[in-house]
């Protein structure tokens, strides 16, 4: 248990950090499982609007600290290139 003010700031500054990860880590997931089962079904164009969405979410993640930058470049990456496969 946190004994002085400022420790006992950092411990509710902390709690209020963590909810505020957890809620974008998963909001990350969520936009990536949607263009996943979209391409698993076979619908390109759902699939590709979709992508679209989780762009700028990925990025918002790297941007927050909670995914590393090469590790949303190589989801982007796969996702497109899963989705440039449905069409052939």
């Amino acid at each position: 248990m946190a004994n002085s003010v400022q420790a006992r700031k950092r411990a509710r500054q902390a709690d209020s950090h963590r909810e505020a990860n957890m809620a974008l880590a998963s909001r990350y997931r969520t936009f990536v499982k949607k263009v996943v089962k979209l391409i698993e079904q076979g619908d390109r164009e759902q699939a590709l609007q979709s992508y679209r969405e989780a762009a700028p979410v990925i990025d918002s993640a790297v941007s927050r600290g909670l995914i590393h930058r090469n590790k949303a470049a190589r989801q982007k990456s796969r996702l497109n290139a899963r989705i440039k496969n449905l069409s052939s």
